[in-house]
């Protein structure tokens, strides 16, 4: 069950850069990794990540008339159900990875949703507007990131969101139970079987950050382990 900020928190505590290890391989590896995945990407999400992904959608909850913005898209599936439930808003689809981009495209084609804007763009710039955006979602992308730029991700996302606007994510993350630490134990030791992802903990930073509303839920499908983390940016949402 999703918990309030206090239970949020405790898995990493205060200090969750010393519970988390670091990156083995730079950020810009990451989309040449991805393009060379995108064709297989929807079989690995199917057994470790298709939980996780309707517990996201079911927390976000968009539209029918917001603007919305998913960072990292990957191949497009979750972007599709975030523009179908937002007819009438605005929804916008970031990736870096070409080959992810491309699968966007098509799925987007395919359904007829041509009114979706799809920005190549790194998570760490986004060339977008300040508070332009009710709705942020973002999954598997913070546990790629070396720890010194997961707040200045997790920053980017404050900036874009308008007042009282929600961040829903998902992450792999610590495993709290012991075979889901199979995963971290064996990137400890230089076996990377997660394309680079390793466990992370969003909500103590998105803590130190100020977002407000801080909650969490941890599952773990075929052992991979995931925090699903929602949040909201500081102050009164204002009439538009």
């Amino acid at each position: 069950m999703v918990g309030p900020a206090d239970q949020a928190a405790e898995p990493g505590g205060t200090g969750w850069r010393e519970k988390i290890l670091e990156v083995r391989r730079p950020p810009e590896d990451v989309p040449a990794t991805y393009t060379r995945l995108a064709p297989v990407y929807e079989i690995w999400a199917r057994l470790t990540e298709s939980r996780a992904r309707r517990r996201v959608l079911a927390l976000a909850d968009p539209g029918p008339a917001e603007d919305v913005l998913e960072v990292a898209t990957g191949t497009g599936a979750q972007l599709v159900e975030l523009a179908r439930r937002n007819p009438r808003g605005r929804t916008v689809g970031v990736e870096v990875a070409e080959g992810m981009l491309a699968k966007t495209r098509r799925r987007l084609a395919a359904r007829g949703l041509t009114e979706v804007e799809i920005l190549p763009a790194d998570a760490r710039q986004l060339p977008l507007a300040d508070a332009s955006f009710d709705l942020i979602v973002n999954s598997y992308m913070l546990d790629l990131l070396p720890r010194a730029e997961i707040p200045r991700v997790l920053a980017e996302f404050q900036r874009l969101l308008r007042p009282g606007g929600r961040l829903v994510m998902s992450n792999m993350t610590l495993g709290e139970r012991r075979p889901h630490g199979v995963w971290d134990g064996l990137y400890a030791r230089g076996i990377v079987l997660t394309a680079n992802c390793r466990g992370v903990l969003a909500a103590p930073v998105l803590a130190e950050l100020g977002f407000a509303g801080i909650e969490r839920e941890y599952s773990a499908q075929l052992g991979f382990p995931t925090e699903i983390v929602i949040a909201r940016k500081a102050g009164e949402p204002s009439s538009r």
